[in-house]
This record gives C-alpha cells, sequence and structure tokens, in this order.
C-alpha cells in the first residue's frame, strides 16, 4: 500500500499452519535430541559460572578483611597478633579459593578467568600486603601459587575389598594465579602501602616512608619496563601506581626538608593535605 508496510516472510502462511508444524515436531528425533544436550552443557557451564563469581565475591570480601587488619599493624602495641589473625583470615581465604579449583577441575580456566579475575587479584593484593609487612620484600608469583596447592582430606574407607590402591589415592586440587592477576594484584598493593606510609607518620615512625619510596620506586621501575606492551589493565594501574609513589615521595621529602619544624602529632595531618592538593592537581 501506500504506508510502504513490508510484510514478514512467515506472514505469508496462516496461524495454523504454523501450529501444526510445531505439533508435527519430534521430540526424540535426533536433531531435538542434540538441541537438547546443547541446551543442558549450556545451562550446566553457566551455573558454573555464577557459583565461580559467588566465590570470587567471597574471596574479595574477606580479603579486603585482612587488608583492613593489616592497617592496624602501625599503631598496634602487639604486631604479631595482627599478623597471626591476619594468616586465620588468609588460611579462610584459601579455603574459599579451594572450591574454587574443585569447580575448575577438568576444566579450561581461561574460560572462567573473568569470574574469578576479581577474587585473585584481591587475594594477590592482601597476601602481598602481609609478606611486605614481614620481610619488607615483594612476594613472587611461583610462592603464591604454591600456597595455592590443596590436599583432599582422606577418603572415608569403603567395604568393597577389591577396589585397588589407585582409587583410595586421595585427590590434589591447585590453582595457578596468572601473571595478569599477579600483576594487577601488586599494583593495588602500592595503595595500600601509600596508606601505610601515612599511618607510620602518624604514629612517628619517620623511617618506613623512606623504605617504602624505595621500593615503590622499584615496582614502577619494573612497570615501566611493560609499558604498553603489556595488558590494558596493567597499562590502567600504571597511572594509580604513579600516583601513590607520588604521595609518598611528597611525605619523605617533607620529612626530609621539614621534619623538625612540625610536630609528630601533626605529620599526618599535614601529609594529607598535601594528598588532597596532589589529587586536585592530577585532576586539572
Amino acid at each position: 500500500g501506500s504506508g510502504g508496510f513490508r510484510k514478514r516472510k512467515h506472514d505469508n502462511f496462516p496461524h495454523g499452519q504454523r501450529r501444526d508444524e510445531k505439533e508435527n515436531v519430534n521430540p526424540s528425533s535426533a536433531l531435538m535430541t542434540s538441541f537438547k544436550s546443547f541446551q543442558l552443557e549450556l545451562d550446566t557451564r553457566h551455573d558454573k559460572y555464577e557459583r565461580l563469581v559467588k566465590l570470587s565475591r567471597d574471596i574479595t570480601i574477606e580479603s579486603k578483611r585482612t587488608i583492613f587488619l593489616l592497617h592496624r599493624f602501625a599503631s598496634a602495641p602487639n604486631g604479631e597478633e595482627i599478623l597471626n589473625e591476619s594468616e586465620v583470615k588468609l588460611d579462610a581465604v584459601r579455603r574459599k579459593i579451594k572450591q574454587v579449583a574443585q569447580e575448575l577441575m577438568g576444566e579450561d580456566m581461561y574460560q572462567f578467568h573473568r569470574a574469578i579475575s576479581p577474587g585473585l587479584q584481591e587475594y594477590v593484593e592482601a597476601v602481598s600486603f602481609q609478606y611486605f609487612i614481614r620481610t619488607r620484600s615483594l612476594i613472587s608469583v611461583e610462592e603464591i601459587n604454591k600456597q595455592l596447592t590443596f590436599a583432599a582430606e582422606d577418603r572415608e574407607e569403603t567395604t568393597n575389598t577389591t577396589s585397588n590402591s589407585h582409587d583410595q589415592e586421595p585427590h590434589a586440587w591447585s590453582l595457578k594465579v596468572t601473571p595478569v592477576d599477579y600483576l594487577l594484584g601488586v599494583a593495588d598493593l602500592t595503595g595500600e602501602l601509600m596508606r601505610l606510609c601515612i599511618s607510620s607518620v602518624g604514629n612517628g615512625d619517620i623511617d618506613t616512608p623512606f623504605e617504602l619510596s624505595q621500593f615503590l620506586r622499584q615496582i614502577y621501575d619494573g612497570f615501566t619496563f611493560i609499558g604498553n606492551t603489556g595488558p590494558y589493565e596493567v597499562s590502567k594501574k600504571l597511572y594509580t601506581l604513579k600516583q601513590s609513589l607520588a604521595k609518598v615521595e611528597n611525605a619523605c621529602y617533607t620529612l626530609k626538608v621539614r621534619g623538625s619544624e612540625i610536630p609528630k602529632h601533626m605529620l599526618a595531618d599535614v601529609f594529607s593535605t598535601k594528598t588532597e592538593l596532589i589529587d586536585q592537581e592530577e585532576c586539572l
């Protein structure tokens, strides 16, 4: 007609004919059986993905709580108790990671990597923060992966005496932190070290900022070697890392030049003010 209405192809067939075609489909045919198997496989994979997302969220929450606990180390009268309590929390996180490893048993981890990556990054940040407080050094990805190898509990003995010894061997699960997750976790660690620097100065510790400044400079130099050749997420984190380094270096500069002029109980306020000014300049 004049309105230019275009009929769809299936409009040429009566509605009753289309209904008859649907009713004539044989549900037990080879084609329908194949599609049902595809549906079952996709549903199973989707359910596993959702379970991994929930586990990753739990890992992220517990890792953040561990980081908050470790920030009390600078002001705690007995720092060893804080470290022991953080180790208990990290053990609970590893039990969650063990569940992730069980879910990925026999699967390609990279098909589910987007589901578990946020949790692994947060765990790397927490465990590397604890490791730095203990040793003043950076934990390696090999050391992290060594902690993520789990042995299953002993199986219950069965009454079947014909089962061989191979069937009674306990399973072992392991999960490997990818290099990208490790780098992103270390990049997030720099923000926690910057906060540790400010809190240390507020508690009268003027040696820790200089240690942190050298450590952050080494990490920043290592990331600059990667440059734009690495993953996109790593290049994004490089800007935040540079900001954290600038704040720590500014704190060291203030301590070195004006440390004797400012009372110790006011140093943290001075650094907080200067940090806000740096943020405003970066935004401009």
